[in-house]
Formats: C-alpha cells, structure tokens, sequence
C-alpha cells in the first residue's frame, strides 16, 4: 500500500497549461485543446482526468508525454522542469498506455517485437538472456503466462492479452507516472475490468503514480483518489473522488453523473 510519508509528494505538477491552435490565413482562428490548466499527482496517487470527448483529457495527456509543446505554461516533474530532463530518462520515469492496443503492434512481427523494439531505445547494452529475464518477469506481473503469450502474432491474442502486454512493456522500465489514455475502451468488458483491476493492484503493490484519462465515470470513481473534470479544454471541477461525485458543484458534473445508467432508474 502506499506508505504515508510518500503519499503526500508531489511527483507531477502542472501551471497554466495552454495548448492552442491556429487555422486560416486571412481570418485567424484560434483553437484552445487545454486552457489554463492547471493541477499535480503525488507520489502512489491514482488521479481521474474525466470529461466528453473533445474536452482536452488526451491533449493533456500528450503535453504531458511531450508529443507536443506547450503553447504556455509549465511541466515539473519530481520538482524539476521537464524541458531539463533527457528525453530519453524522461521515458525511463513516465510511460504512457494507449486507447487501441491493437494499433500499437504491426501485425507483421511477433508481440515480442514490441519488448525488443523497447531495450533498443532505452537499454541497449543490456544482454539478450537478461532482456528475456525482465520482460518475462513483466508480463508475469500483469497476470499474463509468457510462454502463452511471447511467440505469437497480435492476431492470435485478445485486446484484453495486447493491453496487457502494452502495460509489461512500460512495467520493465520501471516508471514513477503512468499515462493511461482510455485504456479500456477498446476492449472487452470482461477485460476491462481485469485492466482496471491491474491498475489498482501496481498502484498498491508499486506504489506509481496514474493519471488515468476516461469518460466513464464508473471507472473513474472506481480507480482514483483524486477526480479533474475537464470542459472545453478547462477544469471546471477538482477534488476527492468521492466528494465531487457525492456532491458535485458544477452544473456539467451534474450533468455527467446523471447519464450514468442507474439499476434502479425505469428507463423509458
């Protein structure tokens, strides 16, 4: 579990973030993905990033994983600017999780292309018997068997094996943050629920820090300790899980938490 003098440091934190676009040549448009954006993740924190889609939960996600720049603001990561850190060390400490696992791997290759491709970027003086070793010790702590899953196809394994060899892959690196773009979305929903469950179980046992990125309120209030919800690329509400979906203040939230189905609601 998480230990109480790491839970309450900061391990992320973000100030005015702002991600623009322009489009038009003689009338200029502007487009804001994130306006002002602005909150932290302390160290062994699960935090929700919720909001519909187009409310700039994934522009957030990938400013932070610097795919792209910052039009304003700032990143911190363990205190330092993150523009100060070797992109590659970057990497090392933050990994990311995508929505469709199946688009990540090239049907061509074997999945243990994925995990070769890795240590050739990041680790690759590292021998071949010691690779073997820690993916094989990776995937094993995603619930997975190696020998059932290593030497196969993408084709021959299901969403729910692809995302979960996605997350051994950032498990080898062993990183503080974890991006977690809608990781469940694509994927079934007796899978989903193992998903989340892994979630929760290296938030436990490994005490990383997640920010996880979904429009499904149930998993939010599931998952998080910590829930943002985003509007029109603003936060309009932050705070405890429980107390913004208890007590939610803003009007969207509302509206939100009252299109979740209830089983004890007649639908029409």
């Amino acid at each position: 579990m998480i230990k109480t003098n790491e839970k309450n440091k900061e391990i992320l934190k973000i100030e005015h973030l702002t991600m623009k676009y322009t489009s038009g040549l003689i009338r200029t448009k502007i487009t804001y993905g994130a306006k002002d954006v602005s909150f932290h993740i302390n160290s062994g924190e699960v935090v929700s990033l919720v909001g519909e889609s187009g409310s700039g939960k994934s522009t957030v996600a990938n400013v932070i994983m610097r795919f792209l720049k910052p039009s304003e603001g700032k990143i911190f990561f363990g205190g330092r600017p993150v523009e100060k850190i070797k992109i590659k060390k970057y990497y090392k400490l933050v990994q990311s999780i995508f929505q469709d696992p199946y688009s990540c791997y090239n049907s061509f290759y074997k999945v243990d292309h994925i995990f070769r491709q890795a240590f050739n970027h990041a680790m690759p003086n590292v021998s071949i018997r010691e690779r073997r070793n820690i993916f094989a010790k990776a995937i094993d702590t995603v619930g997975l068997d190696p020998k059932e899953t290593l030497g196969r196809y993408p084709h021959q394994l299901s969403g729910g094996q692809l995302q979960r060899l996605l997350i051994a892959r950032a498990l080898m690196f062993k990183p503080r943050l974890l991006i977690a773009d809608e990781p469940t979305s694509m994927i079934d929903s007796s899978s989903r629920a193992d998903v989340l469950n892994l979630f929760k179980q290296l938030q436990d046992d490994y005490e990383i820090s997640i920010l996880f990125i979904t429009h499904d309120i149930g998993q939010a209030q599931y998952l998080s300790h910590r829930v943002i919800v985003m509007k029109e690329g603003t936060i309009i509400e932050q705070g405890p899980t429980n107390d913004v979906f208890t007590s939610p203040e803003h009007a969207y939230t509302k509206n939100l938490l009252a299109c979740v189905p209830s089983i004890y609601r007649k639908w029409y």
